[in-house]
């Protein structure tokens, strides 16, 4: 990783929109990518993995909770971001070699930093988990990037479609070797048996060893996701249609993917775990609204600067990478940190310090949980924003 000014990152990140009346970054997508990545450090630093309220949990297998969304909007968001890093260099044409090298680097190091945080600290590539986020991110950033390279946005539409519908026929149709017919069960659907097949379960999920949320068949749906991104992006950065237009269809696309999503549930559930279609297009239907109010809001409206409202989600927006791997490294540091507690019994200093001083200060325990993540998440707050005041901005 390497340390940039913000003014750099506004030319590698996102180009200036081509409205006159916004100038600069798109600014609401640093604060949808800063909300999304907040949220992604609120719901995975609980304070107790066992008390928590349910809207900070994952769906146990169909449906979806608030926190199903939080991965397919960044996904989302992947996909938003690399047009608008890519789509100045696709215009000028020119080979592509240097562009996808480039590509495939910030890729490999996404995937190296998500093997780097399942190996530590033990280091045992024996049964490291292979799966994983930034596992997931990288590869979808070099997909997405490479089919915006080398596809229209009408071919990128027709890609999307087969992808989702080729999913649905491979999980609900395709035979399963040793359990046979297609099924959508936890450890005998063919995803599952493709991750076991071909990593092996000792680098899956520790918590089922069986199959993995991040494996390998459902990445290509999640590369739907960063399509829908890219498909998106491209509508937001036309030169012929104004803003308000844009936003306008920009809620019409959004209502008719949540439709068809829950529509396509009927007989594909929604299932994060499983990636399935029907939660392609549920959740990418909310991104894309999400997107659109903060489009209006921050960029058409120029509410941003409104209260300051913005400024918390675009201190995590911009170092997002960064404060999502740091928040995952850290407390596995402070778990090798051994402290007695009253009872002499020695817990790690993550632990230690919830147990002696959260725990005392609350009756509900799943109060108590919440107020460790919320704590760490201000904590991050405040070394983030002095990092966005000193213009220190991380990027892979």
């Amino acid at each position: 990783m390497q340390s940039t000014t913000q003014s750099a990152l506004a030319t590698t990140q996102t180009e200036p929109l081509a409205e006159a009346a916004q100038p600069g970054r798109l600014v609401s997508l640093d604060v949808f990518r800063g909300i999304t990545v907040l949220a992604m450090i609120l719901v995975n630093n609980p304070g107790d993995w066992g008390h928590i309220y349910a809207p900070l949990r994952h769906a146990t297998w169909h449906g979806c909770t608030p926190t199903d969304l939080i991965f397919p909007f960044f996904l989302f968001i992947v996909g938003v971001s690399l047009v608008y890093a890519l789509d100045g260099t696709r215009r000028q044409g020119g080979p592509l070699g240097p562009v996808l090298a480039r590509v495939a680097r910030r890729a490999a190091v996404l995937i190296a930093l998500g093997l780097f945080l399942s190996l530590f600290p033990s280091f045992d590539f024996s049964t490291v988990r292979l799966p994983g986020v930034l596992q997931r991110i990288g590869l979808v950033f070099f997909a997405g990037s490479l089919i915006f390279l080398t596809t229209s946005r009408r071919q990128q539409l027709w890609l999307l479609a087969g992808i989702l519908v080729g999913y649905n026929v491979l999980l609900q149709l395709l035979p399963v070797p040793g359990f046979g017919p297609a099924n959508l069960e936890p450890a005998t659907n063919l995803g599952a048996w493709l991750d076991r097949t071909v990593l092996g379960e000792a680098h899956l999920w520790k918590l089922s060893k069986t199959w993995d949320p991040e494996g390998l068949l459902s990445t290509l749906p999640a590369i739907g996701t960063g399509l829908l991104g890219v498909i998106t992006a491209q509508w937001l950065r036309r030169r012929d249609v104004e803003p308000t237009t844009k936003v306008a269809w920009l809620f019409v696309d959004a209502g008719l993917l949540v439709v068809l999503g829950l529509i396509w549930h009927g007989w594909f559930p929604i299932n994060k775990s499983l990636w399935t279609s029907s939660y392609v297009l549920y959740t990418g239907g909310l991104a894309v609204a999400g997107l659109a109010t903060l489009y209006w809001l921050c960029d058409v409206q120029g509410w941003r600067g409104w209260r300051g409202w913005t400024k918390p989600f675009l201190v995590y927006g911009v170092n997002a990478i960064t404060v999502f791997f740091l928040s995952g490294l850290i407390p596995r540091i402070m778990a090798l940190i051994k402290l007695p507690n009253a009872a002499g019994k020695e817990l790690g200093l993550k632990e230690w310090l919830y147990q002696g001083y959260f725990v005392p200060l609350f009756a509900e325990p799943k109060m108590a949980s919440l107020a460790g993540a919320v704590t760490l998440v201000l904590i991050w707050l405040g070394i983030l924003w002095w990092m966005y005041h000193k213009r220190v901005i991380i990027k892979v």
